[in-house]
């Protein structure tokens, strides 16, 4: 027998630039750019500031991405944000930053996708249900099928990306070249623009949708010039997803007005609506509802690798690090974070709900950019020349990016105290209880490093 065991195979270094750039459109192109720029909308009232705040909202999100692809590249091994803030701080730092993901920021944004589900769901039917019960019965049948360990291939996951992108290409063709709503007599247009405050309550919304470049990195292990074609595939693939937005923040302005796309819930609806009628609005609403089910359906898998981290790192319920032996998957994790996203959508309202995602969510966001700070820190006494993707312009670059995250996230607080302060009271009892689970320490080599 050989004593050193099995050889660990690599990954297959298959992927080049074009690759890199589709998954990182891929992974931040949501359903939040169908119902966000309304959002946007109510709070700056000028077409300039809504289209501003896309813009904003992009640069922070191209500079974090950097700072994301050099973390992994300086730490391939020790499985991501959750390890990164454990080794750049302390234990504590780290659990929060699950803690916090399990019962705010994934549940929160998988409760905020059920609701824009919901809303085209019933957009589309035309029922009179509550967007809310829709949203919560998706999320309880999309955790029950995860659960028994059934997946969409590779090939679903295309075919519904290509569905939204054709949503997005069609509401950008009829907004940019299709006609155009007059402002109906007796509405009264905003006479202010809702100056910096009202930037910055829209950074939320528009974070939210940007919400994804975090996961663009991890691919670099199967790229065959990660060096090469990773900076490259970020930077594509952002400026890509920016322009997207943009333009379908365009449309929606140009067809609606600012006026009318503050007053819809349904933006892309009503700009098809505009222009085709109600079957333009039942087909885009079709393909949004379509998209969203699946995006809605990936996001329930990706979380609980980290509650099972914690769990197996001893400072999270021992259950929660359990493995079904015939399906291989982290089932009371995926049961536990399903019910926390059904009882966010249940009893919140969509904009209530990106309030209580984003002010935690960019926090953490923030902590982490910083660790690229203490990591770079540390290495500064080697002298090795390894050549890895570096951020341009660090540390200028990444700590705007740490401030910018870190001042959205008082901004959402302060202007948004009843629905933020949620979140920081539940990161509050988080530090407070992480002392209990500490007293067990966990068994040796539990930890994920993978």
């Amino acid at each position: 027998m050989d004593s050193q065991g099995p050889r660990e195979v690599p990954l297959a270094r298959r992927l080049g630039r074009f690759d890199a750039t589709m998954i990182v459109m891929g992974g931040i192109i949501g359903a939040g750019i169908f119902v966000n720029p309304a959002v946007v909308a109510r709070n700056v009232h000028t077409a300039t500031l809504v289209l501003g705040a896309w813009l904003i909202g992009g640069v922070i999100a191209l500079i974090g991405a950097f700072v994301y692809a050099e973390l992994a590249a300086l730490r391939p091994r020790v499985g991501g944000q959750y390890a990164y803030l454990r080794d750049a701080y302390h234990p504590i730092v780290a659990f929060l930053y699950g803690w916090t993901l399990l019962l705010v920021v994934q549940t929160g944004g998988m409760a905020g996708a059920a609701i824009i589900f919901g809303r085209y769901f019933c957009e589309l039917f035309g029922f009179s249900i509550s967007e809310q019960v829709v949203a919560t019965l998706a999320l309880a049948i999309l955790t029950a099928v995860n659960c028994l360990g059934v997946r969409a291939g590779s090939n679903v996951q295309s075919v519904l990306m290509l569905i939204k992108l054709v949503a997005i290409a069609l509401l950008i063709g009829v907004g940019c070249f299709g006609p155009v709503k007059s402002n109906p007599a007796g509405v009264e247009l905003p006479t202010d623009s809702g100056g910096f405050a009202g930037l910055a309550r829209a950074m939320a919304p528009v974070l939210f949708a940007y919400g994804g470049w975090q996961t663009a990195s991890f691919v670099s292990g199967e790229m065959r010039d990660p060096r090469r074609d990773l900076p490259r595939g970020l930077l594509i693939g952002v400026i890509g997803v920016i322009l997207c937005y943009v333009l379908v923040s365009y449309s929606c302005l140009r067809v609606l007005g600012v006026t009318d796309l503050a007053r819809t819930n349904v933006p892309a609806s009503e700009v098809m609506r505009h222009a085709f009628g109600e079957r333009g609005a039942q087909v885009i609403a079709a393909g949004i509802a379509i998209s969203t089910l699946g995006f809605l359906s990936q996001s329930i898998l990706t979380a609980p690798r980290v509650y099972y981290a914690m769990a197996r790192d001893g400072v999270f319920f021992k259950a929660v690090g359990h493995l079904d032996p015939r399906t291989r998957v982290p089932t009371v994790a995926i049961v536990l974070q399903g019910l926390c996203a059904a009882a966010i959508a249940f009893t919140g309202r969509y904009d209530q709900i990106l309030n209580y995602v984003v002010a935690i969510d960019v926090l953490f966001f923030g902590l982490t950019g910083a660790s690229l700070l203490i990591f770079r820190a540390r290495l500064q006494k080697e002298t090795s020349e390894e050549q890895r993707l570096r951020v341009p312009w660090h540390p200028m670059t990444t700590s705007v990016f740490v401030l910018a995250c870190w001042g959205i996230s008082i901004s959402t607080v302060v202007q948004f105290p009843r629905n933020a302060g949620i979140g920081v009271a539940i990161l509050a009892v988080g530090a407070l209880i992480y002392p209990l689970w500490r007293q067990h320490p966990p068994p040796k080599g539990s930890g994920i490093d993978a």
